[in-house]
């Protein structure tokens, strides 16, 4: 019987797959193919497993790093009128604080701990893009180095990881590189977070194992999908916003500066737009790890799978709609108050019906105690007391008491703490046997839980009573005889108890425990695919990729395990000695593609090292290397992609098991190639629209925008600009479909032309406020003019770049018409353009003439 009613699939498995010597020679291919490299060629390793495990490790190093500065911080304000401290180095300590846990560790860890369990939990062999992982990486810890080293030479920012202008904006407030190193820094790792959101997500929607259609994805791979996209639409503005920002430090443009027109304001609306969604982005996954955690221990499947998925959604898509719940007291109309102040309110919803699905299932399970449900338990605990006192400071009236002080400090904990590291922890020692092997010490967990929850709540519900006594945040001492000396003075003790806790977690992973047996496979005795790993590490991760008809394969389709032991299913073999998974549609999972994925490099290593230099380097204002660096990293882009992407292979179709036959070329929408671009515009999109916003924040605020005698960039060039970039828009799609029909040489004309088009049009744009002399140092108007055609521009060159990346690699023979991956993403990447062309003119040119 067919597995999918597809013509020629006859569901029977190979008779040669029960011979025992055929399956031993498959898996000594499979073991081959799939081994990480030895020797020092180890850090040229791109797959899940191992990236995943140094992205892993060295979030929690970074952890670590951020609370000895807690730590410090907490002996300074242990008693009144302390100087343990200086106020410069408490300050910097309070930054990095801040920034390292919510940068470096909050949102790292949720990708870090999805690139190792997600391909296993999907079932299959690897994520799409494991060389754009091992990038994310490399960018990951070279940019975190760089912040957090910052301190070592007195020269990290100190004023808060918010780092609200002007206080920050002006030389004069915050001189030295400080800023800069936040703002370059950040910039840099927020690359590598949106570079493992699009391998998640594409990941998620299209590698999954045939027959897992989206009402069978486990609940880890639903959290993955909302917390992924939202980190599309969330990191974006940070970014628009440091381009501001370090335009406006680096050649005083003067966004934020309200004797030239700027507003601070818009800073805090960038930046909160981003920040409060990211409180959500970090509690996600960890609810996540609990909704795989909490069947495996009620020994039943979670009650209510569609409204714990509405819910998961409902939390990501409120989240975006009350960021100015931060900025309760800058003035913001009444109205404006209340709406969010009722988003606030209505977010607890969703989040709840969460906590409750979890309770139900536990409920009317029979629970296995261990030492992930008690740290679950923990974690359930605190948070819902955080969710108690953020439905407190959600009400407008009382955040105008509270705002600025303790209580704030202690609310964010008890949400992050609560909601993210206790969950974190569960999730170690449930899944440190898939990865080690081996458990932890269910003695040392034990230990850890009881210091970790008691010193936690010594350490912050006291926070509560000293920020109703009206004690402020960011602080270096305080006065004594304000009642405020026992309330920090216990603060301080829990912290270290907290702090000894989980200290206990690091030695209990860390200690040698060669001489100790492995663990029972799927010792949790769990449903779900992530469990089908052999104790001892395997490189291919699944030994066939199975075909799925439940929500928990392990407990509840019949002879699972073995059937997936013994190769009956897809890919049991490596015959071409290559790494492959397979690609399935979005919707229903069907096979589409059987894809063969990258194997071990040092160009991700390279790239990042070379695109990290073009950051550092800008921090310091060393231009000339900053553009040797730029055009090096550009390179070594292009060298990756040439030599590790769409390579045609030797045979059109492969089979692949059970009678099925795929290709193993795909382009358009059946490619993972095709999905990324699209996913990775969407962010782009959000970036460029937040300068659009800039531009229309700036025209609310002011009653003459654009100023009456600024010339403004004219309507000539704008428009020739715009009528050049739709014209290598045309081109790029007419390439495609000329390619396809098989007239080359034309294809290749009009990749030529519309990269000449498109270098014209930008080359148009920027020349239109050079000419009538916009100048963005005396106005935020012609400032915000110049961003908007300089970011314009600059993607006209990107389009340009690509559209003679697919010449060269027509002519080489790399791209024909039946294998067009690269030109059938360009042409998407120039629907994309062609919109941020016209969204551009029209708001930089037109707009100016209807007002």
């Amino acid at each position: 019987m067919s597995d999918f009613g597809l013509p020629g699939i006859t569901g029977a498995t190979n008779a040669d797959q029960e011979d025992p010597a055929v399956r031993e020679a498959q898996e000594a291919r499979l073991g081959e193919v799939w081994a990480a490299p030895k020797g020092w060629r180890y850090w040229s390793a791109v797959n899940n497993t191992e990236v995943g495990i140094w992205y892993t490790a060295t979030a929690f190093a970074f952890m670590l790093f951020a609370g000895v500065l807690g730590l410090m911080m907490r002996v300074q304000l242990a008693v009144p009128e302390n100087d343990f401290l200086t106020a410069n180095l408490y300050n910097q300590a309070y930054t990095l604080h801040g920034t390292v846990m919510m940068f470096l560790f909050a949102v790292p860890i949720f990708e870090a701990v999805a690139i190792v369990i997600l391909p296993q939990m999907l079932g299959a062999r690897d994520l799409p893009f494991p060389r754009l992982s091992s990038f994310g990486y490399w960018c990951f810890l070279i940019g975190g180095v760089f912040v957090c080293g910052s301190i070592f030479f007195s020269s990290a920012p100190t004023s808060g990881w918010f780092m609200y202008p002007p206080l920050t904006t002006q030389e004069r407030f915050t001189p030295g590189y400080g800023p800069d190193i936040w703002l370059l820094g950040l910039s840099f790792i927020e690359v590598a977070s949106i570079a493992a959101a699009v391998e998640l997500i594409v990941g998620t929607l299209k590698c999954r194992p045939p027959g897992m259609r989206l009402n069978l994805m486990p609940l880890y791979a639903w959290y993955v999908l909302v917390v992924a996209g939202m980190i599309l639409f969330a990191f974006p503005p940070l970014i628009a916003g440091d381009i501001l920002f370090e335009l406006e430090r680096l050649f005083n443009w003067p966004f934020f500066d309200p004797e030239r027109g700027g507003d601070p304001m818009l800073w805090q609306h960038l930046f909160w737009i981003f920040g409060h969604p990211e409180v959500y982005i970090v509690f996600l996954p960890a609810i996540a790890l609990l909704a795989m955690i909490v069947p495996t221990f009620a020994q039943r499947p979670l009650l209510g799978y569609s409204w714990i998925v509405l819910a998961a959604v409902g939390t990501g898509f409120i989240s975006f709609g009350l960021w100015a719940h931060h900025m309760y007291t800058t003035g913001l109309p009444s109205i404006s108050l209340s709406f969010f102040s009722a988003a606030s309110e209505a977010v607890a919803i969703p989040t709840g019906v969460q906590i409750f699905v979890f309770l139900a299932t536990l409920l009317t399970g029979r629970v296995i105690y261990s030492v992930p449900m008690l740290f679950v338990s923990g974690a359930l605990a605190i948070f819902v007391l955080g969710g108690l006192t953020g439905v407190m400071v959600a009400i407008v009236p009382f955040d105008w008491q509270a705002h600025d002080t303790y209580f704030v400090v202690a609310h964010l904990h008890y949400v992050l703490i609560g909601g993210m590291l206790f969950p974190v922890v569960a999730g170690i020692y449930y899944y440190w046997p898939m990865l080690t092997g081996r458990r932890l010490s269910d003695r040392v967990g034990k230990v850890a839980f009881w210091l970790m929850f008691v010193g936690f709540n010594l350490a912050f519900l006291p926070m509560h009573w000293s920020g109703l006594m009206g004690m402020p945040r960011r602080v270096w001492t305080y006065p004594a005889g304000l009642s405020l000396d026992l309330p920090n003075l216990l603060s301080s003790i829990g912290a270290f108890v907290f702090a000894s806790g989980f200290l206990l977690v690091v030695f209990d992973a860390l200690r040698p425990r060669g001489h100790l047996p492995f663990a029972p496979r799927n010792v949790w005795n769990a449903g779900t695919l992530e469990w089908l790993a052999d104790t001892e590490d395997k490189g291919w991760g699944v030994r066939s990729i199975p075909l799925i008809t439940t929500r928990y394969p392990i407990w509840q389709q019949p002879n699972f395990v073995d059937d997936v032991d013994k190769g009956r299913f897809y890919l049991p073999d490596a015959e071409e000695m290559k790494r492959e998974t397979l690609v399935t549609g979005v919707l229903d999972a069907t096979p589409v593609q059987c894809l063969r994925v990258p194997g071990p490099s040092f160009m991700p290593f390279c790239a990042a090292v070379l695109l990290g230099a073009v950051f550092i380097l800008a921090t310091f204002h060393w231009w000339l290397a900053t553009m040797a660096s730029m055009v090096l990293a550009t390179g070594a882009i292009i060298l990756w992609l040439w030599r590790g992407t769409a390579i045609i292979p030797e045979k059109r179709v492969k089979d692949v098991g059970r009678g099925l036959s795929l290709p193993l070329y795909a382009s358009g929408p059946h490619s993972v190639g095709w999905w990324a671009m699209l996913i990775t515009m969407i962010g782009d999109g959000t970036a460029f629209l937040s300068l659009v916003f800039g531009y229309y924040f700036f025209f609310t605020i002011h009653a003459d925008f654009p100023p009456a005698d600024a010339d403004g960039p004219g309507l000539f060039w704008p428009l020739v600009a715009l009528a050049l970039m739709l014209a290598a828009w045309l081109a790029a799609l007419l390439a495609l479909r000329i390619n396809r029909a098989g007239a080359v040489p034309e294809a290749q004309l009009l990749m030529a032309g519309g990269g000449g088009l498109a270098l014209a049009g930008g080359a148009a744009l920027v020349y239109a406020p050079f000419v009538t002399g916009l100048d963005p140092v005396t106005h935020v108007y012609p400032a915000t003019v110049w961003v908007l055609a300089i970011w314009t521009a600059v993607h006209a060159a990107v389009g340009a770049l690509m559209l003679f990346y697919c010449l060269a690699r027509s002519l080489a023979g790399r791209m024909t018409p039946e294998h067009d991956i690269d030109i059938a993403n360009v042409a998407l990447y120039w629907h994309f353009m062609a919109a941020t062309a016209a969204i551009a003119v029209a708001t930089v040119a037109l707009f100016p003439l209807a007002v």
